[in-house]
């Protein structure tokens, strides 16, 4: 995807400019920004590889999907430690995929269904893998699955990430787009042209809805106006400290908060240099723990067997990984 990258001179005064402080006032220098990263690097990789080790036949969104995200993005940033537990994670979504390839091709999924192939894909994306047989097949669930709504919908509820039509709609749409086949075309149009109508009609009721309808309007090429329009609704609701809230009654939470900037960012076209993209990266900085990791507190119910994936903050510890994962990404979207 296409970002706005600043260049440094322009970064480090706009940090010293938007926030009104004396440049050391509070450390959000690039070498602070790459320190970060690092330090949050090798906790998503451990997260990632105990979740494999521990549940061998079973991709989860948050410990591989966003993990290969975030260490993808590191990666085009420069930072190559955790190259080999990447590798590692891509081939294991690459092959769980493939097992379930011939229920595909019918319209059947997995144990999450659209979430689960939708994160699996746009990871395998994120890490330049190519469109093949098996991600033909997903393409194809996609356009099966759920046809006859106007959206795709989760089939647990698990907020803040598996709730959301808008999200499980955005990963059925970006799959889609990314790699449906030439004979899909047709089909995919078709039902592009139907979820659009539903994404232009539909408000969003909180910040999950607002960063994956955003992105979602984005994938379908909606009006420039909706688009700017569903931008600002989002960024209206960044708090004084910064950061947004998962809903609007709770205190804001570095899940929200990275969700959102990545998606202004990515979507939105809003530039790493803006006085609410800085905001934000502070926020995000702050909130970090001394051992690299983010920790934010679960509200869902459980509903799989609790286990140790090697992710700090216990039950939380799913939550947790993901919102580290968006925080990583947004810190390396602000690297010049």
């Amino acid at each position: 995807m296409k970002r706005i990258l600043p260049a440094t001179l322009a970064f480090f005064t706009l940090l010293t400019l938007a926030w009104g402080g004396k440049p050391n006032q509070v450390d959000v220098s690039v070498v602070a920004l790459r320190a970060a990263i690092e330090k949050s690097l090798p906790l998503l990789a451990a997260g990632a590889r105990g979740s494999r080790e521990k549940r061998a036949q079973c991709f989860t969104c948050h410990s591989q999907g966003l993990t290969i995200l975030a260490l993808s993005a590191a990666r085009a940033k420069g930072f190559k430690t955790q190259d080999e537990e990447l590798r590692k994670q891509v081939k294991f979504t690459v092959d769980f995929l493939a097992t379930n390839q011939k229920q595909y091709l019918v319209g059947k999924g997995q144990g999450g269904q659209i979430d689960t192939a939708g994160y699996a894909l746009w990871a395998l994306d994120a890490a330049d893998e190519k469109p093949d047989a098996t991600t033909g097949a997903v393409a194809e669930y996609f356009l099966r699955w759920q046809s006859e709504l106007d959206y795709w919908k989760p089939t647990n509820r698990r907020p803040p990430t598996q709730q959301s039509l808008f999200t499980s709609s955005y990963l059925a749409l970006y799959g889609l787009k990314v790699f449906g086949t030439p004979e899909q075309k047709e089909r995919r149009e078709q039902r592009f042209a139907q979820v659009r109508a539903w994404l232009l009609k539909t408000p969003a009721q909180d910040t999950e809805d607002r960063v994956f309808r955003l992105r979602a309007l984005q994938v379908v090429d909606a009006p420039a106006a909706e688009l700017r329009k569903a931008a600002q609704e989002l960024l209206q609701k960044q708090k004084p400290d910064g950061g947004w809230a998962q809903l609007d009654t709770m205190e804001t939470d570095v899940y929200a908060t990275a969700t959102a900037l990545v998606a202004l960012n990515e979507a939105g076209g809003l530039a790493t240099t803006s006085a609410v993209y800085l905001k934000g990266l502070r926020y995000l900085l702050e909130k970090q723990l001394p051992d690299g990791s983010w920790h934010v507190a679960t509200r869902s119910v459980p509903i799989q067997t609790y286990f140790e994936s090697g992710y700090p903050h216990g039950k939380d510890q799913f939550v947790s990984v993901s919102a580290a994962a968006w925080a990583t990404i947004a810190l390396t979207h602000a690297l010049p």
